[in-house]
């Protein structure tokens, strides 16, 4: 394919295809792992993986690229082929997840500020060489009544602009990932103190871009839908997706691609019924799904860590694709579920 950053920014978010996220750390994949009873080793990450990515009916079809963590980006299949080639080979591109996390931002209480700039050039042209096209970077950013804090929204969207600028560099496109938390502490702001934050967020993270010189047609966005706190939920996936779209549109530049949403905390149906709602709007972009464990949860527990299992998993998988798939359409309904 092309290696122009358009055209690869382009291929990633077209044609209802949409990203898978595989790039959990060490430490998040123990826990998923945790919930199967699997002890989480270099092999047994290999092995689920290679499930995921051997799921040639669900990558072959539904999924643009894959986000892979550093460790899964070097690694090899069980009979010696790398990862790496195996998404190539279904024409998707392997990606890679380059922050490394979100640490307590000294002066801001409860507040964080995503570290992981420090060596990113030659890291970048490292993963470069190794195949991967493109690149996340995650700013966390929390809400309650109080927060967040001007400071720290300006230091995330910063160092979102210092990565895509590196990224740019580098021949790598940016996914620019600025995610208000729906699940996180204390979690009872209402719609509309979620759709206040991002839409002062993407007001701020596109400033930083803009002043970092971001050629906005080689970048993705991946941001969070406006949606209250995880310990209120009464918005419908109507009012939902016009809260999403309104701030998107008046934040979102229309010659950024595309768009391709963070499930954040949601259940798998209700990520897809979301993303579907979204895309009945007349939008600029092309909208799509980034999604990590709305797209595994249910193929994790089919495979629960047994060789005999994975044709199970794969099925779970490619079920969960395609619902995405079509909700990348706008033509996903709750009869599209019992049809597939």
């Amino acid at each position: 394919m092309s290696e122009r950053l358009e055209d690869i920014a382009v291929k990633m978010v077209t044609d209802g295809k949409g990203l898978l996220a595989a790039d959990e750390s060490t430490g998040t994949i123990k826990k998923r792992f945790d919930t199967i009873g699997l002890v989480s080793t270099e092999e047994s990450r290999r092995d689920y993986r290679e499930m995921l990515f051997r799921s040639d009916e669900a990558i072959k079809k539904y999924i643009s690229g894959v986000i892979l963590y550093e460790e899964t980006l070097f690694q090899k299949a069980a009979d010696g082929t790398p990862l790496v080639n195996i998404i190539s080979a279904a024409d998707a591109i392997p990606g890679i997840k380059v922050d490394t996390g979100a640490k307590p931002m000294a002066g801001f209480p409860s507040e964080t500020v995503t570290e992981g700039l420090d060596g990113l050039a030659d890291r970048l042209a490292k993963y470069y060489d190794a195949g991967a096209r493109f690149a996340k970077w995650r700013g966390v950013i929390a809400v309650s009544d109080k927060l967040p804090t001007f400071g720290s929204v300006k230091a995330n969207a910063h160092a979102l602009a210092r990565y895509a600028a590196l990224c740019q560099q580098a021949k790598i496109v940016p996914i620019v990932e600025p995610e208000v938390l729906m699940d996180g502490e204390p979690g009872t702001h209402d719609l509309a103190r979620s759709e206040e934050v991002t839409r002062w967020t993407l007001q701020i993270v596109f400033q930083e871009l803009a002043e970092a010189r971001i050629k906005l047609e080689g970048m993705v966005l991946k941001p969070s839908m406006v949606i209250d706190g995880k310990k209120l939920r009464k918005a419908s996936v109507e009012q939902v997706a016009e809260s999403t779209v309104r701030v998107l549109k008046e934040t979102v530049p229309s010659a950024v691609p595309g768009i391709a949403f963070l499930s954040g905390g949601q259940a798998p149906e209700e990520a897809t019924a979301h993303l579907s709602a979204i895309n009945g709007y007349d939008l600029p972009w092309h909208v799509t799904f980034s999604y990590g464990r709305a797209l595994q949860d249910a193929s994790l527990k089919a495979w629960g860590g047994r060789a005999e299992n994975v044709a199970a998993g794969q099925r779970a998988f490619a079920h969960r694709a395609e619902m995405n798939y079509l909700a990348a359409k706008g033509s996903w309904t709750k009869d599209s579920e019992k049809a597939a």
